[in-house]
C-alpha cells in the first residue's frame, strides 16, 4: 500500500481483500474518497489453485509445517469430479488456523504461530464454480478453477477436498484472476505502478452492476443536503443504487428503503 500512496501522491489508499504472501494476482485498489465504494463493489473472486494430496499443513498450504502424510488411494478424473461435487453451492467452511480471522481479539494466525490450536467455527460461502482443469496422477496434484463468494478460503478447500478424498490435501499454488469486478486484463504490475502511475478509473466502472438514478438538477441541492429521494417506478425496493449528477459522475450511493424512496448513504461532495 506504501508503493500505491507514493506513486499517487496520496495517503488515503484501501484495498479489496488481501492477498496471502504466496498468492499472486489481482487486488484491487482505491484511492480518496473511492475508498468508501469498496463495500459497495460486487465481492465475488475467481481463483486458479493447485492442491497437493497426501499430506495436510499446520496452514493448510505447502508453506506450513506438515504435520501428516498418506498415500494417495486409485484416483481418476471422475472420482475427483465426485469428490468436487459436494463443494459446489452453499457450503460451511472451517477457516485455516493460520488466517486473518479474530479470535477473542486477536488474529488466528497470531495465536497459531505461539502454537495454539484453535476451534475455529465453521463460516457460510458460497462456490459458484469449482472446475477440474487437469490432474497429475504422478504426483498427486490437480488445478481446479474456483469462481467463490467473499471469505472463501481455497486453502481450507483443498484441505477439506484431501479429507473427503482419505488423504490429506494442501494448497500448492493460488493466483487471484478476478476480483470485485476486476480481472488481470486491467491489473497493473508494481515495477509497471512504480515507472508510471496508470490513469485512475472512472468509480462507476465499478460499480456496473448496480441500478443507476440520475439526479435532476433541483434534485441536487436535495442529495448533497442528505434527503431521502423519491425512486423511479422501475427502480428496486431494496439494495444500493448509484446515484449521478446531472454532470454524469458518481454522485454517491444511496439504498432503496423498500417504500418507493432512496435514503442516501454515501454522498459526495456534501452541503452543510
Amino acid at each position: 500500500m506504501g508503493r500505491v500512496r507514493r506513486a499517487f501522491g496520496i495517503r488515503r489508499v484501501g484495498h479489496g481483500g488481501t492477498l496471502d504472501p504466496a498468492v499472486t494476482g489481482v487486488l484491487p485498489i482505491a484511492v480518496g474518497p473511492a475508498t468508501r465504494l469498496l463495500p459497495y463493489l460486487q465481492g465475488d473472486k475467481l481463483y486458479r489453485g493447485t492442491v497437493q494430496l497426501g499430506l495436510t499443513t499446520r496452514s493448510d498450504d505447502l508453506q506450513g509445517q506438515v504435520l501428516r502424510t498418506a498415500p494417495l488411494p486409485p484416483l481418476d478424473a471422475a472420482a475427483l469430479e465426485q469428490a468436487l461435487a459436494g463443494f459446489r453451492g452453499p457450503i460451511l467452511q472451517r477457516p485455516p488456523q493460520v488466517s486473518a480471522v479474530h479470535v477473542d481479539g486477536e488474529r488466528a494466525h497470531v495465536r497459531s504461530r505461539r502454537g495454539e490450536e484453535l476451534e475455529l467455527a465453521p463460516r457460510p460461502v458460497t462456490v459458484h464454480r469449482l472446475e477440474l482443469l487437469d490432474w497429475d496422477p504422478e504426483r498427486g496434484r490437480l488445478d481446479l478453477l474456483v469462481g467463490c463468494s467473499a471469505g472463501t478460503y481455497i486453502r481450507s478447500l483443498a484441505r477439506d477436498l484431501g479429507e473427503r478424498l482419505g488423504c490429506g490435501g494442501a494448497l500448492a499454488s493460488l493466483r487471484r484472476l478476478e476480483a470485485l469486478g476486476f480481472g488481470l486484463e486491467g491489473a497493473v504490475g508494481l515495477e509497471e505502478l512504480d515507472a508510471s502511475p496508470p490513469p485512475l478509473l472512472d468509480p462507476l466502472t465499478a460499480l456496473s452492476h448496480l441500478p443507476r438514478h440520475p439526479l435532476s438538477p433541483p434534485q441536487l441541492l436535495d442529495w448533497r443536503c442528505g434527503r431521502r429521494l423519491e425512486a423511479a417506478a422501475d427502480h428496486p425496493t431494496d439494495g444500493a443504487v448509484a446515484v449521478i449528477g446531472p454532470d454524469g459522475r458518481l454522485a454517491g450511493i444511496a439504498r432503496a428503503d423498500g417504500a418507493g424512496g432512496l435514503q442516501p448513504k454515501l454522498v459526495f461532495e456534501a452541503a452543510g
